[in-house]
């Protein structure tokens, strides 16, 4: 069960540089098995070009390593607490792309504009707080998964109906029920990011996209009478 699980986050790895979302190492995913409370995260700074399905890291949800001879991911702690927090989380995506950088760096939530955004965020994805000089000192990758739980708690969001979130000054984090699915976010996120930006060059004041549209479209897809694609 475990090596399969290796292949699978080292082949969801390899999808961020595939997919233009990070530059050298900038990234991470990862993939959890809730039944055994463990999940497999990429090695800390390996090159995509040389790593290996061996290479990936297994560690308990408390952030142990449970085997593995290369440090994990400097952000494992993160994605150990969204594992802990949220049993429906399968799995894990970090990256600095570019344009969701640009918006967490402005400390802006993302708004649905349109129904590109709404296909698979249902409504605004937030951008959460700066972690305080305390909450760096105590744990900084621990409490940023904290502050991830918090600011969903507090805005009531549901994780996996508005699977992502952006950390003020830092980047993205995204989710989803497994590692290819949270990939597939942090690619939407990007894209997302950006068209944002272009539609607010165009008109600063640019309107939220009417609820009853963003109800019509997250609902043709995730909802109980989903009808998109093929069953």
């Amino acid at each position: 069960m475990l090596e399969e699980l290796k292949r699978i986050v080292y082949e969801e790895n390899l999808e961020l540089p595939k997919r233009g979302l990070i530059k050298y190492t900038w990234g991470n995913v990862s993939q959890a098995d809730h039944e055994q409370k463990l999940f497999v995260i990429k090695p800390s700074g390996v090159d995509y070009d040389v790593m290996t399905p061996e290479d990936m890291v297994v560690c308990d949800f408390d952030g142990n390593i449970v085997e593995g001879t290369n440090r994990p991911s400097s952000d494992m702690l993160t994605h150990a607490a969204l594992y802990r927090h949220y049993p429906d989380i399968g799995g894990v995506v970090h990256t600095h792309s570019p344009w969701a950088v640009v918006w967490s760096q402005a400390g802006k939530d993302v708004l649905c504009f349109g129904t590109t955004h709404a296909d698979t965020f249902y409504g605004t994805v937030p951008c959460a707080r700066y972690l305080t000089s305390e909450e760096v000192e105590a744990g900084y990758e621990a409490n940023t998964g904290e502050v991830i739980v918090e600011t969903l708690t507090e805005r009531k969001i549901q994780p996996l109906a508005v699977p992502g979130i952006l950390l003020k000054g830092h980047g993205p984090f995204t989710w989803g029920k497994d590692a290819k699915d949270a990939v597939m976010h942090a690619v939407v996120l990007e894209e997302v990011c950006k068209m944002n930006f272009y539609s607010m060059q165009l008109n600063p004041e640019t309107p939220e996209l009417p609820d009853y549209i963003l109800e019509k479209h997250y609902q043709r897809k995730h909802g109980k009478d989903a009808y998109y694609g093929q069953n």
